[in-house]
């Protein structure tokens, strides 16, 4: 007897329609009555679930951290031997993920931060864990990029993890300007130019 496919629950269903809704339209302009529409579900069992838009926003927030986190657990950039390739790869990873119309690779976390880090303080807060803890998957690889090299820096692992996310924003900024991802796709390159400037010409590992 074929094992039975448990149905998602009212509140993934809404979760997921924000995912979507809130990368095409905004935070703001996404209303409670069209996410209802999009998940399928009544609007009595979006109250069932979260007290109103603002705790659904930091629930969306959570559920864009779980779902990403699983995608760059299993993303090839890791079976690199070497840290550098690791970094690189990763930036090289994020461009692969430029497919389809803006909202399709554009970042939940970044839009909603662009309109509510200051009158919302529970999502931004959200959002910073999502952005921050994402960074922090790249700080060991560059830790030991630059103990493979014996690189001496008055920056930190932390630092650059960082700045990589605010190019990668940055870039899904002017991709919605421009309506498409090829500055973006560029904004990339530059990075992966700038990392390996940053780890020595060409990127040699000595160890190697």
């Amino acid at each position: 007897m074929p094992a039975r496919i448990a149905k998602p629950s009212a509140r993934s269903k809404l979760l997921d329609a924000a995912l979507s809704m809130i990368r095409a339209k905004g935070y703001c302009a996404t209303t409670v009555d069209e996410l209802c529409a999009t998940a399928g579900v009544t609007k009595g069992a979006f109250f069932h679930h979260f007290k109103n838009k603002d705790e659904l926003g930091v629930a969306a927030a959570e559920h864009w951290s779980e779902v990403t986190s699983a995608l760059f657990a299993a993303a090839p950039y890791h079976d690199q031997a070497d840290p550098l390739d690791r970094v690189i790869g990763y930036v090289a990873f994020r461009k692969t993920l430029l497919q389809g119309g803006v909202p399709d690779f554009t970042c939940l976390v970044g839009t909603m931060l662009q309109e509510v880090y200051e009158t919302a303080p529970a999502i931004r807060e959200a959002c910073d864990r999502s952005i921050s803890s994402h960074a922090r998957t790249l700080e060991a690889d560059i830790a030991a990029a630059m103990r493979d090299r014996s690189l001496s820096a008055d920056w930190t692992p932390e630092s650059l993890a960082l700045h990589i996310q605010a190019v990668l924003q940055g870039a899904f900024i002017l991709a919605k300007a421009r309506g498409g991802p090829q500055v973006a796709a560029d904004s990339m390159d530059h990075l992966t130019r700038y990392l390996t400037l940053l780890f020595g010409a060409g990127g040699e590992n000595p160890n190697r």
